[in-house]
């Protein structure tokens, strides 16, 4: 039943390595606009929001989680579950404001960043495959960023590859940007002779 999800996770992984790997330091950190995030970014956000769901996952499996009531109510669990994953869609027809908890860690990304994202997608994956048992129970968690969104913990795997899925065609546009942006530049240099 996991493979659904880890399959997903390879293939995005594989996909920012392949189509983004080769990127310098300067341009991972490359911003279009002032007021958005870099490529490093994505994959830094990416890490940080996924990072959140490890202690709910813990808090589960010790028994100390504590769900509000709206838990209770099947259709608002569905519900709400629907709507979040249908915001998160890579089609980015819509942008969405992340929560503050899940922005970037930091503005400036390190060079350590395609380790940290990969090492952080095995980790990813492995946490996915460890909960079986929770998945077969049906378990409903509420959002790490706020208790009142909840939704089955099926629902936020497919939540969290989807997000990742929309957060590498972002990078992927950022990159199609700053490549034009570079061919532009490099023309009016070369009319300018």
């Amino acid at each position: 039943m996991h493979d659904r999800w880890t399959n997903q996770i390879d293939a995005i992984t594989n996909d920012f390595k392949e189509s983004l790997g080769m990127l310098t330091l300067e341009q991972l950190n490359w911003r279009p606009f002032a007021n958005s995030w870099s490529i490093g970014q994505n994959l830094d956000h990416l890490i940080v929001i996924n990072g959140t769901y490890y202690p709910v996952i813990k808090a589960v499996r010790s028994g100390t989680y504590q769900l509000p009531i709206i838990a209770k109510l099947d259709f608002m669990v569905s519900f709400l579950g629907r709507t979040v994953l249908k915001a998160v869609q890579p089609d980015r027809r819509k942008k969405i404001k992340t929560f503050p908890i899940w922005e970037p860690t930091t503005s400036d990304i390190k060079p350590d960043i395609w380790e940290r994202f990969e090492k952080h997608q095995s980790e990813l994956k492995m946490m996915i495959q460890s909960s079986s048992d929770l998945l077969d129970n049906g378990t409903v968690i509420s959002s790490p960023a706020n208790r009142y969104i909840v939704y089955k913990l099926e629902t936020a795997f497919d939540i969290i590859v989807s997000h990742e899925r929309r957060h590498f065609e972002q990078s992927m546009e950022i990159e199609e940007i700053r490549k034009a942006e570079q061919t532009n530049s490099s023309l009016h240099a070369h009319n300018k002779k």
